[in-house]
């Protein structure tokens, strides 16, 4: 194998924020692995995914183009489009052995396996979701409980109470299962390099970390979620968004079991009075550690093995949590820090720089162009994304790579009856944030660079009136560059 062609390591998580990594500044949080990466690796603080929910989100990484170009908005699609190519496509038809173990989510899986495409994987070790449901026959995940740990998924969940508690012993855990048959997958024998996709289940809700790792955890010594008493009203301006619960949650007390009921996937709005944010958190951290444990025991692997030297890693997460921000769980329709800024990281051991944090622009969507230059393959025109090898390799300086980040959301997880679709998108400059929820005549502009927690809305301040027509040009010109201009002109008519 050419030292020029890494195996490619691609460990995705689901809605993990990005101040979750204790050595880029999270010190009530372990995670001894990622920080070892971080020291030995490239840490992106600026990276934003392009949709605040999984299915248009992944359909972007995985692609190297945007949602209004895949038109791949939703949760809950039929299918994807064949038009579309993954990198890992590209990567099998360039010599890669391709794997993927646990979520893809290119396309509903709520009623079994989702339909596949032509994704290059050779091993396909599916795992929506580690609960037991209409998908068990499909889920690798149950098959592993079944066939080698003689446990029934169902009696094994039927323990979990719901939300917010523990759940079931690391050793049967599904993000333990993802690292074991990664394992497999790194030890087989082959002549050519190989790409393995990790896509654990954590720490999406219903925030259930094992026993083990939640009792590591005093929620009372964590600090509360970013919250002022401004925030419940201000988010009734957002009662006609579709995807942020206004029935579900009394705000003289509400029924903890109908909020999850109704809003397990959804942005829910919650009152203070019945939410103890500090526990949500401390379960939240709990399953990153149980990843970080994960994941650092892989790279250990190839460590032993000697194959980290021509491995490239890469770790990130589809897109955030909300974790009780402004009064706000879940995702959904909105684009506050905790659910667009997501961490990415990046190592290759004797050819990328090491500990170096750069504050530089970047996106999701310029993962799959990094993939391919890394790899020595071209990369397809019509991949939008833009590589960060520059960065990586320190040919470029580390402060800049965009001038602006864009993320969408459009109906992505499908309407309530009582609302009509909501279509959304943000831009973002590094410090003055634009929303605009399309034809409800409602924005946000928020400053973060003397406002981080984005408690202030500027959109209608005095202050704001002179510049918001050219933020909001700025805004639309950076939301039509994400379209695709398709098919390539070979003429002049």
């Amino acid at each position: 194998m050419s030292a020029s062609r890494p195996n490619i390591l691609w460990y995705c998580t689901d809605q993990q924020r990005f101040d979750t990594i204790r050595a880029l500044g999270n010190p009530h949080i372990a995670t001894t692995n990622l920080d070892r990466m971080k020291n030995r690796g490239v840490a992106f603080r600026q990276a934003y995914a392009q949709s605040p929910v999984c299915t248009p989100s992944r359909a972007s990484f995985l692609t190297g183009r945007y949602p209004s170009s895949t038109h791949v908005h939703r949760n809950g699609c039929s299918h994807f489009p064949q038009s579309e190519t993954l990198v890992t496509k590209l990567l099998a038809d360039a010599g890669y052995d391709c794997g993927l173990v646990g979520k893809l989510h290119l396309a509903s899986a709520a009623g079994g396996m989702e339909p596949r495409v032509d994704d290059g994987y050779r091993l396909f070790e599916w795992s929506h979701h580690p609960m037991p449901g209409a998908d068990s026959d499909d889920n690798a995940y149950h098959k592993w409980l079944l066939n080698e740990k003689n446990i029934d998924p169902k009696q094994l969940y039927a323990s979990v109470s719901g939300f917010c508690c523990a759940g079931v012993p690391a050793e049967v855990h599904q993000t333990t299962w993802a690292t074991e048959l990664a394992l497999r997958f790194i030890d087989q024998k082959r002549s050519q390099p190989w790409l393995l996709s990790i896509n654990v289940f954590d720490p999406h809700p219903p925030f259930d970390p094992p026993r083990s790792h939640l009792d590591r955890y005093d929620a009372s010594t964590l600090p509360p979620p970013l919250f002022r008493e401004t925030d419940l009203e201000r988010q009734n301006a957002f009662r006609h968004v579709s995807q942020q619960s206004t029935v579900a949650v009394d705000p003289n007390g509400s029924d903890p079991k109908i909020l999850h009921d109704v809003a397990q996937a959804d942005t829910a709005m919650i009152p203070p009075t019945n939410f103890d944010g500090r526990q949500v958190k401390a379960a939240y951290y709990a399953m990153i550690e149980l990843i970080d444990e994960q994941f650092g025991r892989i790279v250990e692997h190839l460590d032993s093995t000697g194959q980290l030297e021509n491995t490239l890693i890469v770790f990130h997460s589809d897109h955030g949590e909300l974790l009780g921000d402004h009064g706000l769980l879940y995702k959904g329709c909105r684009f506050f820090e905790g659910l667009v800024h997501v961490p990415l990281m990046f190592m290759w051991k004797g050819r990328f720089v090491e500990d170096l944090e750069s504050d530089a622009l970047v996106e999701l969507v310029d993962i799959a162009p990094t993939l391919l230059e890394a790899a020595g393959c071209e990369v397809p025109d019509s991949m939008q994304g833009k590589s960060l090898m520059g960065i990586l390799t320190g040919q470029k300086q580390p402060d800049y790579h965009k001038s602006i980040v864009v993320s969408e959301f459009n109906d992505a997880l499908g309407s309530a009856k009582e609302y009509q679709p909501t279509h959304a998108t943000m831009s973002f400059d590094g410090r003055i944030k634009v929303i605009v929820y399309h034809d409800l005549n409602l924005g946000e502009i928020f400053d973060l660079e003397k406002d981080p927690g984005e408690f202030s809305n500027l959109w209608d301040s005095p202050e704001l009136a002179d510049v918001k027509p050219e933020l909001l040009v700025r805004h639309m010109d950076a939301v039509m560059a994400t379209s695709w201009a398709g098919i390539e002109r070979v003429g002049r008519f």
